[in-house]
């Protein structure tokens, strides 16, 4: 008999204090000493406001990920400090590690010794780390083969960021207007991207005072045995759609050609991103019954709220369509956290005092690097 899943505690870490719009360029430094001429286009279309970076005024870094996340950890314990010695397993998920080799994970176990020697897995990818993450401590538990867990989403995208290993957007100003799907490019990225991290602990039974969030399920899927690479970094997408990667690539062209960059395929983002979450949301719903009206919260990761009528239209397709007040979104306040943010606003929900026992919240988080989705969903109890 498999185990009931629970989150008992959320938390969240951001660095230094919020980044407003007119802030931006003062910590990420200004290209060919210009104001960006394509920033206010970019912020109109995303819909961001504020955002948090692992920078001081003078581009130097202030928080490593590892250390963001065990930050974000740390705070699950604030009241018992000792309750951490109980956790049997962290998972880690981030599309932005300090570095290649050692894992994310592992970093992160060596900044909380106090949490002793346990299993660490640490899943690689873009914004579903997070939640790949979440799915094998929600498995542990659920297979009995733990008991506690820390599952956690972080990012630290600012250092990649800054005006001395940035490359211009060749893209003009005016294509930009006429097409919205323009900016979403490395200029778009540059005004999108937030630093932070957020952390659960999971446990097989729920708070025996409060609420917890019950894990019904998680399902995700890839699309890359027919979709080429649309978002990627440390690699540069070829004629024929494959991807070099920067082993392949000398440390001059490594350089001079931004492989360190995240880029995106605008073409195959604007065709697929949404359509592509739309099917299996669609197979999702037939297969377990489910209608719109079971779902009292929609939490879906949006990178830009360029897409927040969009996804509602596929809703509408597929799901037979969650009103928006339904949707719980924080993209605006914290930006654009890859693997964290689904993390962040789940935890903003949870603190909210919004809730109420029974309702029902379905979770969707896409990534565009080759076509990847999550979705869950978690039952108040």
């Amino acid at each position: 008999m498999s185990n009931n899943v629970y989150i008992n505690h959320t938390s969240a870490y951001f660095p230094n204090d919020p980044v407003s719009n007119d802030e931006m360029e003062e910590y990420l430094g200004y290209i060919n000493n210009k104001p960006s001429k394509s920033k206010k286009i970019v912020l109109r279309n995303n819909g961001i406001t504020n955002r948090y970076y692992a920078l001081n005024k003078e581009r130097k870094s202030t928080h490593t990920n590892a250390q963001m996340t065990a930050e974000a950890i740390k705070a699950l314990f604030s009241d018992q400090p000792d309750k951490i010695r109980e956790v049997q397993l962290l998972a880690c998920g981030t599309s932005s590690p300090d570095q290649v080799m050692p894992s994310h994970g592992v970093m992160t176990h060596g900044q909380v010794p106090e949490i002793g020697s346990i299993e660490v897995v640490s899943p690689a990818g873009v914004c579903c780390a997070g939640m790949h993450a979440l799915k094998y401590a929600y498995l542990a538990i659920k297979a009995g083969d733990t008991k506690k867990a820390v599952a956690t989403g972080s990012e630290r995208f600012s250092g990649l960021l800054v005006s001395d290993v940035f490359e211009e957007e060749s893209q003009k100003l005016i294509e930009m207007e006429a097409n919205p799907y323009i900016a979403f490019s490395k200029e778009f990225l540059r005004w999108m991207l937030s630093d932070g991290a957020s952390a659960f602990l999971l446990s097989d039974t729920p708070n025996p005072e409060g609420q917890s969030l019950r894990i019904d399920w998680i399902e995700g899927v890839s699309y890359a045995n027919d979709m080429n690479t649309c978002m990627y970094m440390g690699g540069e997408k070829q004629a024929d759609g494959s991807l070099k990667g920067f082993m392949d690539f000398t440390p001059e062209e490594i350089m001079n050609q931004s492989i360190f960059s995240v880029k995106q395929d605008i073409s195959l983002l604007s065709d697929n991103i949404v359509p592509r979450g739309g099917q299996k949301i669609k197979e999702i719903f037939e297969r377990k019954g489910l209608t719109a009206d079971d779902i009292d919260w929609f939490l879906p990761h949006i990178s830009s709220n360029f897409f927040r009528s969009k996804i509602y239209d596929m809703i509408q397709e597929y799901g037979g369509g969650i009103p928006y007040d339904k949707w719980f979104i924080n993209l605006y306040t914290v930006g654009n956290v890859g693997a964290a943010s689904i993390y962040l606003m789940i935890n903003e929900l949870f603190n909210s005092g919004k809730l109420k026992k029974g309702e029902r919240i379905l979770l969707l988080v896409p990534e565009s690097a080759r076509f990847s989705y999550m979705y869950a969903m978690l039952t108040v109890v």
